[in-house]
């Protein structure tokens, strides 16, 4: 492929990230080329930058390519710079929400240097191993084989006991995914930092159709409470988090603790959590948002695939799968995630779950919409995913903190 050739498809992809192709129909395929283009953007920048420098120097100039060259490095930038200011969005999201004063209620303030943009770890972003962290992998936790087995991420070095804990549910559109594929960075992170970190697969649709996976997930919640002591968690703390099906997995499971119906055999375990972070997650299965998107997703994937039942014959069994339509007082403190350029998953569905929250919850309710983020923004160390990470983190040494105050002996 030439130069040319290679700088136009560089701009068509970096146009892309910047702004998505509308419509549920090009969603899949304006995703991968947008998700993978902002989250690469230093990455891809510098490999426009040594294309063109490598060309002009062995061939005669094309006027045409270098312009595209160029409109594709300040697109880069600008991409880069979106990503960078999520620290800022981030933060202005847990301020409005907690208070100013949050970071006072941390163990400690997060320095210049927390904050600052790791550029070593972009150098080799699907390197995810730390030297920080041990997991001990495939541990059963139900009866359903490779699909009910989990890993648990633990400090390395230093024994820990009473910690707190965070659930990892992975997403894949409820068809496909594994425990150690996603939620990598966070569970690195807070691990590291003391934190007990639980990666769980789930059956999966259409061989096992919904409600499966939540059932799953209330499982997963109910041998934690059992057994995690003996891993040096606390089985009374745990916090959720999950992107896509595993962020719509993650509200559902947070909204109805205590659900009979989804915890056939274990109808009496303690299935609560005490916060939830979904990542762009589905919060309509039922299309009552009348957000067009949500619809179609209804009728031309979850009911051909992961439920298997029409919306007209059952429309009970998608009402029921609604994180929106399950919302009550008691639901769980929350922190939403969603990208504004997500085409997998409209936006909007993140806004109008939030908008319920705050209506009908008693609990606190922090929402961060990331400006220029696509689907999937977190999955591997970038700019972006850096910052939420840190973002993340806060947010639950805040809540763990609060928490413990609430439960400590007067």
């Amino acid at each position: 492929m030439g130069f040319l050739r290679r700088q136009a498809v560089i701009a068509a992809l970096t146009a892309n990230a910047i702004r998505p192709l509308p419509g549920f129909r090009v969603g899949i395929p304006a995703f991968f080329a947008g998700w993978l283009t902002g989250e690469l953007a230093p990455q891809v920048l510098a490999l426009t930058v040594a294309d063109t420098a490598t060309h002009t120097r062995r061939q005669p100039r094309d006027p045409l390519a270098l312009a595209l060259a160029g409109a594709s490095a300040a697109g880069l930038a600008y991409l880069i710079k979106q990503a960078r200011d999520v620290q800022h969005e981030a933060e202005s999201a847990l301020t409005d929400a907690l208070g100013v004063d949050y970071v006072e209620q941390l163990d400690a303030a997060p320095t210049p240097a927390d904050l600052a943009v790791p550029w070593r770890k972009l150098v080799y972003p699907f390197r995810m191993r730390s030297k920080e962290v041990r997991v001990e992998r495939n541990i059963a936790f139900n009866e359903h084989g490779k699909r009910g087995l989990l890993d648990v991420y633990l400090p390395a070095g230093r024994p820990v006991e009473g910690a707190p804990v965070l659930l990892q549910v992975h997403g894949g559109g409820w068809t496909i995914g594994n425990k150690d594929q996603q939620g990598i960075p966070l569970m690195q992170h807070m691990a590291a930092k003391g934190w007990v970190c639980v990666a769980i697969n789930y059956r999966l649709a259409p061989r096992d159709p919904f409600p499966a996976h939540v059932i799953d997930v209330k499982q997963s919640i109910a041998w934690i409470r059992e057994h995690i002591a003996s891993y040096g968690g606390n089985p009374d703390y745990i916090a959720i988090t999950g992107g896509s099906a595993g962020g719509h997995l993650t509200a559902l499971a947070a909204l109805t603790a205590g659900d009979r119906d989804w915890q056939p055999g274990f109808e009496d375990a303690d299935t609560s959590v005490q916060c939830a972070v979904p990542h762009y997650g589905v919060y309509d299965f039922a299309g009552s948002t009348g957000i067009k998107s949500a619809a179609m997703m209804r009728d031309h994937f979850l009911s051909k695939r992961v439920l298997k039942t029409r919306w007209d014959d059952h429309p009970e069994a998608f009402e029921a799968a609604s994180p929106i339509l399950r919302i009550t007082p008691d639901a769980p403190d929350f922190f939403v995630l969603h990208g504004a350029h997500d085409t997998l998953v409209h936006v909007e569905q993140a806004r109008l779950f939030v908008e319920k929250l705050r209506q009908v919850s008693k609990r606190t309710v922090v929402y961060a919409e990331l400006p220029g983020a696509q689907h999937a923004f977190d999955v591997f160390p970038s700019i972006r995913s850096s910052h939420i990470v840190r973002a993340i983190d806060r947010y639950l040494h805040w809540h763990w903190n609060q928490y413990r105050r609430e439960h400590s002996p007067s």
